[in-house]
């Protein structure tokens, strides 16, 4: 597993703390009563990966982006799938055929396959690519729980029908269940207006506006082909709309030095009034991400000595 503090976007990067204790079943999961293996491995796909991701930020998430022509993929998933299950709802596993979710594959860059991902707190945390033994797949999962727990991920998916426990944490308030249920959904706009309004309410209400740049993202990656982004950024370097794009799929994709390096690029190479926008957009990917992440204090120091 690649070093944490270093190629993954953790704590204080998009922290929904709001919705932990109300995770989303992702399409094509069955409940735990019915079916606990069926609950803790799941088909996802590109128009339910945002529920996937909102069950990140109460369980580790591993991605096993896979195909059926893959012989490699078909020895390491049902070693995933032992491993997943052993580990009795710390961990769940959502399957992903690149052939049939194109999108997926394009956001996690699945140059090859299989690829193993990780997704804590909505984040994405590399694994591992090819197959690999199974004592190895033990080694990088123990890794990931101690990441996960590090980063206050430590929630578990129900098994054998048992109940969840109890929770200690507050009913969501209206506003932020709104957004809940419309994340849920996968109606994104509907969010963003619930976000808005809980902000319009309470100006200092740091989890709508976490809540709300998460889902702003989002709501801009929906649907973008990152080839198409990018070879519209290649051919456009001073088309703000085109950077922006691929900035938000890096971003998404957890490569957030590349984000911000083109961001930064942008601003200097553009005339000081139309410079505004890069910086507007800079300042929310650095509250996105965290302002005592490292990548943002390196990022924001180089801004600021463009600024003066």
């Amino acid at each position: 597993m690649s070093d944490p503090t270093s190629g993954a976007v953790l704590r204080g990067a998009v922290d929904l703390s709001s919705l932990r204790s109300r995770p989303s079943a992702p399409a094509g999961a069955a409940s735990p009563a019915a079916d606990s293996r069926a609950s803790l491995i799941f088909d996802a796909t590109d128009e339910s990966f945002g529920q996937v991701l909102e069950l990140s930020r109460s369980v580790p998430v591993v991605v096993d982006l896979w195909a059926e022509w893959c012989g490699p993929c078909k020895q390491l998933s049902p070693i995933l799938e032992k491993v997943v299950t052993e580990l009795d709802g710390r961990v769940v596993l959502a399957k992903v055929d690149v052939d049939a979710n194109p999108q997926l594959a394009q956001g996690f860059r699945a140059q090859s396959i299989p690829m193993v991902v990780a997704l804590v707190a909505g984040q994405p945390v590399p694994l591992f690519t090819g197959a690999v033994p199974e004592q190895q797949v033990r080694d990088v999962f123990a890794q990931l729980l101690q990441l996960a727990a590090q980063n206050g991920v430590t929630g578990t998916v129900p098994v054998d029908g048992a109940s969840e426990p109890e929770s200690d944490e507050p009913v969501l308030p209206p506003r932020h269940q709104e957004a809940f249920d419309a994340i849920e959904a996968g109606d994104y706009a509907r969010a963003v207006a619930a976000y808005e309004a809980a902000l319009a309410e309470n100006p200092r209400d740091e989890e709508a506006r976490a809540g709300l740049g998460q889902v702003r993202l989002l709501q801009r990656v929906q649907g973008l082909d990152l080839q198409q982004a990018r070879d519209a950024a290649a051919s456009g370097p001073r088309d703000i709309e085109a950077q922006f794009a691929v900035a938000d799929l890096d971003i998404a994709g957890g490569h957030v030095d590349d984000a911000f390096a083109r961001l930064l690029d942008l601003f200097a190479a553009l005339p000081s009034d139309e410079r505004g926008a890069v910086r507007d957009r800079l300042i929310e990917l650095f509250g996105l991400i965290g302002n005592s992440d490292a990548r943002v204090i390196r990022a924001r120091g180089q801004l600021s000595s463009l600024l003066f």
